[in-house]
């Protein structure tokens, strides 16, 4: 069961050259604490979703490289040919000269539709090299412009042509503090055609993970390599494949380890109202959580607090709302680690910040010029402000 990686945009070609040396780190340690069988099924596992072995016997990342400029993709594939340890695929790339600044419409209503074809055609014959297809995995800025505009475009056409794959967006979240003036007029746009076509959202908050740089890992001067090495480590720990004595290593119901509703279901819910400001509030109510513990000792690891009812929302029991693997294959040099995936209110106020800011700026009509003249009205500013609007009214309500 393959999975097809497409990495757009600067932020995403640098992003996923880091994801898939993190991968090959993992492969080529020792394998810790479990058999040497075990190891080399965890191995084989991940081959056979994320690579491909050319005759040199050097694995070949399943990857697309899009970009509006040749010089990011230049330099992930030689970089990742250096490393001796993997590389690209000679014909997974696709080159695009000309854009226009970070402008979310451009990527999404000019640039996309005039490449589509040629896109398209690069990501078919990359699936056509496979058995099975299990699904495609995305990673993007919602921020950056044309690489986020074009990002949902791709989305809506790969959820078009492949019905009954899984798509899962590795979404990273800007800084508060953007360069980009416009970063939340393209996050409300990229989050909302996401939320329509995607099946999974991950989100990878910049400050936050500044913040592990700084305070866990001790960094003093903190460089993009850095925060997109703690993303690539963060999505590896989840990817690579999890061992259970019951069903061996597998990825359950989809290749990108996810295995629970990702998003607040549209039936069968209390109706939404206003929350009382005299009613109790939990602290983060979660739909999900998914724990994945690595390494020595990781059977005897209780982990009965995620059981705990009130962690969850009513309509959920934590029977179904938990899962966790567990697996004496230690991840990269870790003696011990655990990885958490959680879809919960942790993110009600990053979105509804960019939500407010970007009405607000909405309101006075700042920029939306830049956006009209590419073809995205007003009403589809409403109609994402609606969307999301929605969400966080879902949230507040778990």
């Amino acid at each position: 069961m393959s999975v097809v990686t497409v990495q757009l945009g600067q932020c995403g070609n640098q992003i996923g050259y880091e994801v898939f040396d993190t991968m090959c780190r993992d492969l080529h340690n020792t394998q810790g604490f479990c058999s040497k069988r075990e190891n080399e099924i965890y191995q084989a596992s991940c081959k056979e979703h994320f690579f491909n072995e050319d005759k040199s016997e050097v694995p070949v990342a399943r990857a697309l490289l899009i970009d509006m400029e040749p010089k990011v993709i230049s330099q992930t594939l030689l970089k990742a040919a250096h490393s001796g340890r993997w590389k690209y695929g000679q014909h997974s790339h696709f080159c695009q000269r000309q854009g226009s600044g970070n402008n979310w419409a451009y990527g999404y209503s000019v640039h996309g539709p005039k490449h589509e074809e040629s896109i398209m055609n690069l990501i078919q014959r990359e699936v056509e090299e496979y058995d099975s297809l299990s699904g495609f995995s995305i990673i993007m800025s919602m921020a950056g412009g044309t690489g986020s505009g074009l990002g949902a475009f791709l989305t809506q056409n790969l959820r078009d042509a492949y019905p009954n794959s899984f798509i899962m967006n590795q979404v990273i979240w800007p800084y508060g503090t953007g360069e980009v003036i416009v970063q939340n007029y393209n996050s409300v746009l990229t989050l909302s055609h996401l939320y329509r076509s995607s099946d999974a959202l991950l989100v990878h908050e910049n400050d936050v993970v500044h913040k592990i740089c700084a305070k866990l890992m001790n960094i003093k001067q903190i460089s993009f390599r850095d925060v997109n090495q703690v993303i690539a480590h963060q999505l590896g720990s989840v990817f690579q494949p999890t061992y259970s004595s019951e069903d061996s290593f597998q990825y359950r119901r989809n290749p990108l380890g996810i295995d629970w509703q990702v998003r607040p279901p549209l039936s069968g819910l209390p109706a939404l109202e206003k929350v009382s400001p005299n009613k109790e509030l939990r602290f983060n109510t979660s739909i999900a959580n998914l724990l994945i513990l690595r390494g020595k000792d990781v059977h005897s690891a209780d982990t009965g607090g995620f059981k705990d009812p009130a962690l969850y929302t009513s309509w959920l029991q934590p029977s179904d709302a938990f899962c966790e693997w567990r697996t004496h294959r230690a991840f990269n040099k870790y003696e011990k680690s655990a990885a958490l995936v959680s879809n919960s209110q942790f993110l009600l106020k990053p979105l509804d910040t960019i939500v407010g800011k970007a009405w607000n700026m909405f309101a006075s009509k700042a920029y939306v010029h830049q956006y009209t003249k590419f073809g995205i009205e007003e009403e589809d500013f409403l109609d994402s402000f609606t969307v999301l609007e929605q969400i966080v009214a879902s949230y507040c309500n778990l």
